[in-house]
């Protein structure tokens, strides 16, 4: 019969091993995502597409942000909502506007007119500014991680 310690550490090891598994499979996972993609390819993609793709970027850097200093959860999911709401997105694009590129900008005008159904809640101008932003992020995350960094880097964001 094995003492408890020895049960720990077969526990502990078994433990390891399946997080072993868990990060080679992540790593795997990553390595086969598609990293910058031309601008020519990324043209064939849809504003939308964009825009969805923009969103979990997005979402994700504001997640990351407040996840220091350590807080519940749901404090990280007020704070997190606060900056994605449409309305927040919308006033991030004016902050951002005199910084872009030209070629951003023509990929904010194809966010813009790609976003025609807007929520009932919303004015349609919001709208369209928070997808056009998506879209940008989208847009940047394929083409060009680190101006997207730079611009993210921009945003007058607070800590609690």
């Amino acid at each position: 019969m094995e003492s408890k310690e020895e049960e720990l550490l077969d526990e502990s090891n078994a433990a390891n091993k399946q997080n072993s598994s868990s990060c080679q499979l992540i790593k795997a996972t990553t390595e086969q995502l598609p990293q910058e993609i031309s601008g020519s390819d990324v043209r064939k993609v849809s504003p939308a597409a964009l825009a969805y793709l923009g969103d979990a970027v997005y979402e994700l850097h504001m997640r990351m942000f407040y996840l220091l200093p350590p807080q519940r959860v749901e404090a990280y999911h007020r704070l997190v909502v606060a900056q994605v709401r449409a309305e927040t997105q919308a006033k991030i694009l004016r902050s951002l506007t005199p910084y872009l590129r030209d070629t951003e900008l023509e990929i904010v005008r194809r966010g813009r007119n790609a976003a025609t159904k807007s929520p009932k809640r919303l004015e349609r101008e919001i709208y369209q500014q928070a997808t056009s932003l998506e879209t940008l992020i989208g847009y940047l995350y394929l083409t060009d991680s680190q101006r997207l960094t730079e611009l993210l880097q921009k945003l007058q964001l607070e800590k609690p």
